[in-house]
């Protein structure tokens, strides 16, 4: 039987931060648009910042669905998965805002984290619901380590070629809502 909680307490936040992989879902209001689902896990770039809220950091990728999603209507899901250990599957439901670099709040939310190359913007989330599952039927698997693919990219393309990068592919979703704030 899952159990529901008022805010991330530390049995919570240690299940979160023992995890090495999470999926982020949001939704477009649209009966037609399309629905998205990340894997997102690169280490310590999630955070608790307090009990009601998480953020994590967002870095350029192909696709711009969750910000143009978020930035439309706000819903959002994090999941997390015990993928060794003692079954267990984690959602956090709430209300997603978008940190951009221009934002005022960004600084102060991206000293919560390591630096890393490349962070287009931070998922900062006001927790509306934290329930747990059984997780009875997420398989075993075993970690070996991360990918550097992403950050080796990033900075063999460099902030310029990057720029242009978000600036041709993050302006808009797949179903046209608005994307990334970007300079013309």
């Amino acid at each position: 039987m899952g159990k529901v909680y008022e805010t991330i307490d530390d049995e919570v936040a240690a299940f979160i931060n023992y995890q090495h992989i999470f999926f982020v879902a949001t939704a477009p209001r649209a009966d037609d648009g399309l629905l998205n689902c990340s894997p997102k896990g690169i280490k310590k770039t999630f955070k608790i910042i307090d009990p009601r809220t998480v953020a994590y950091l967002d870095f350029t990728g192909s696709g711009v669905e969750t910000i143009a999603h978020l930035k439309e209507n706000g819903r959002i899901v994090i999941m997390f998965c015990a993928f060794d250990g003692a079954p267990n599957i984690l959602r956090i439901y709430g209300k997603g805002e978008v940190i951009e670099p221009h934002h005022r709040d960004f600084d102060d939310l991206y000293a919560h984290f390591d630096d890393y190359v490349d962070v287009r913007s931070i998922i900062r989330v006001d927790i509306g619901r934290i329930a747990d599952a059984c997780g009875f039927g997420v398989p075993l698997y075993e970690f070996r380590t991360e990918r550097e693919s992403l950050f080796k990219h990033a900075r063999s393309k460099g902030p310029k070629e990057m720029a242009d990068y978000r600036s041709r592919k993050n302006r808009s979703s797949l179903d046209g809502l608005p994307g990334l704030d970007l300079p013309d």
